[in-house]
């Protein structure tokens, strides 16, 4: 098992979660839990229901929609917010590149830090918001 200041720090380089407090990414390392993937594993299948959330620690993975490569994600990067936040299906398929180390949040998990800390739903918001400006940024550039 990890060691949870190892997670923190892991989760303060995770834009997602810029706006937190130490006191907060705390609370979301504990709710997390490592797994490791082999290169070749479907770690999101578009289409399907997603209930978890996964920020990777280290190795790369590949983001595949409609059968075209959208992206390729490193440590610190994140994918499954999405579908963890409105329950609805994956909007792209996730692929291990090379062997990952990710944590993971399922949506259980999730929906329990955010009803002992009601602001951090502001902050992850708050994260969100700037992925999409980010995200609309790119499609305009």
């Amino acid at each position: 098992m990890r060691q949870n200041r190892t997670v923190i720090n892991e989760l303060r380089q995770v834009s997602l979660f810029s706006a937190c407090s130490d006191a907060e990414l705390d609370m979301i390392a504990r709710a997390t839990t490592t797994i490791h993937c082999a290169a070749g594993d479907v770690l999101a299948k578009e289409g399907t229901y997603g209930h978890e959330f996964m920020v990777i620690v280290a190795g790369r993975a590949q983001v595949v929609a409609q059968g075209r490569g959208l992206a390729e994600l490193g440590p610190g990067e994140f994918f499954g917010e999405i579908a963890l936040l409105d329950g609805g299906p994956r909007t792209a398929s996730v692929i291990a590149v090379t062997d990952l180390v990710v944590e993971v949040i399922t949506q259980r998990d999730f929906n329990g830090l955010v009803a002992r800390a009601p602001s951090l739903d502001r902050k992850l918001l708050a994260g969100l918001a700037r992925r999409l400006r980010e995200a609309d940024l790119q499609l305009v550039g």
